[in-house]
């Protein structure tokens, strides 16, 4: 049986829930594909790192950081330096994104694939930013490099490419991609005003502390960007998206919409032009039978239109635990991986 060595880079939510699912799941491993799989690595920006080359005790470790907040136990290991350590097999990048630009997240990723190691990222910043030179480095390196968590988390919209739309070409892409803006646009249908709805939101947990990046469309540019460079090959950066976010949407809009049966959402579109790829994210009108307008909360879409099978769209319904859909895009990037 052979073992595989991960390490994490970033030790949030979704990489503990992902080393909790890879226990669950560590005997079908086995069973599948003779594989053991060991975590050497965690490393985290705030709360230490751990760094043990025959392999971690995971429960240990949670129950460490439950305990004191941080690992007592740190190694004292930056990023960077677990990466060039060469203890592991798979580099599985976590660490929050850049929108801006992209990095750490790049460079960790390019110092694993120079060293020979396989990646995994749920890290849109390095699709939308440096897809290309990425995957071009892994296949120089005969390396794989695997990141279906970075756009609708575990929902298989890049494998489905790949895997299941065989010699299509894939034309456009258009999508409901943000949880937070669908979530204040609901608001806003019920007459809610846009600053009590991103109160409320705060304290449910659905908008983040700041939540320029939603609100201005920035998440969701990025994530569009992520998809055209996969599925399109379009050598686009978020810079290049034309981008209108929902700060300046009205409830007094957005009930004038309904009232005309169409629905308020921030859509995302990429497309080709005599050629030339175009994405553009902004609020637009959606007829009530389309299925984007049936899009709330942290649901998401994402519509695939190609040549030959005409257009396909996928759904993601709100699930709970709802980061257990990041950890799965994870796991089945591994799996990936194990099964050669």
């Amino acid at each position: 049986m052979k073992t595989v060595r991960l390490a994490l880079l970033g030790y949030g939510n979704a990489g503990r829930a992902f080393g909790r699912m890879l226990e669950r799941k560590k005997a079908d491993i086995r069973r599948l594909y003779d594989a053991e799989v060991v975590i050497t690595a965690l490393v985290t920006g705030s709360r230490g790192s751990l760094f043990q080359p025959e392999g971690l005790d995971v429960a240990a470790a949670e129950a460490d950081l439950a305990k004191n907040g941080r690992f007592t136990d740190d190694s004292g290991m930056d990023a960077m330096a677990v990466i060039q350590s060469g203890a592991y097999d798979v580099l599985v990048e976590l660490t929050p994104i850049s929108i801006r630009d992209g990095q750490p997240a790049i460079t960790h990723i390019e110092t694993a694939l120079n060293l020979g190691k396989d990646v995994i990222t749920a890290n849109k910043g390095p699709i939308a930013w440096a897809w290309r030179r990425l995957t071009d480095l892994a296949a120089a390196k005969g390396c794989k490099f695997y990141y279906e968590t970075t756009v609708m988390d575990g929902t298989p919209v890049f494998n489905l490419a790949s895997e299941t739309l065989r010699l299509c070409t894939i034309t456009e892409v258009d999508g409901i991609l943000n949880a937070t803006t669908n979530y204040i646009l609901g608001e806003l249908e019920k007459g809610v005003s846009f600053e009590d709805a991103v109160k409320t939101g705060r304290e449910k947990g659905f908008v983040e502390a700041d939540p320029s990046m939603d609100i201005d469309g920035w998440d969701a540019a990025a994530k569009l960007t992520a998809l055209m460079n996969v599925l399109m090959n379009a050598g686009l950066t978020p810079n290049d998206i034309d981008r209108t976010g929902i700060r300046d949407v009205t409830a007094a809009e957005v009930q004038a919409a309904r009232a005309r049966g169409m629905a308020v959402k921030l859509v995302c579109r990429g497309w080709l032009e005599n050629g030339v790829p175009k994405g553009k994210v902004a609020p637009a009108e959606v007829p009530m039978d389309d299925a984007m307008a049936t899009i709330t909360g942290a649901a998401s879409i994402v519509g695939l239109t190609t040549d030959l099978a005409g257009k396909i769209s996928v759904i993601e319904y709100e699930h709970k635990p709802e980061i257990d859909q990041t950890a799965y895009g994870i796991l089945s990037d591994l799996a990936r991986i194990l099964a050669g």
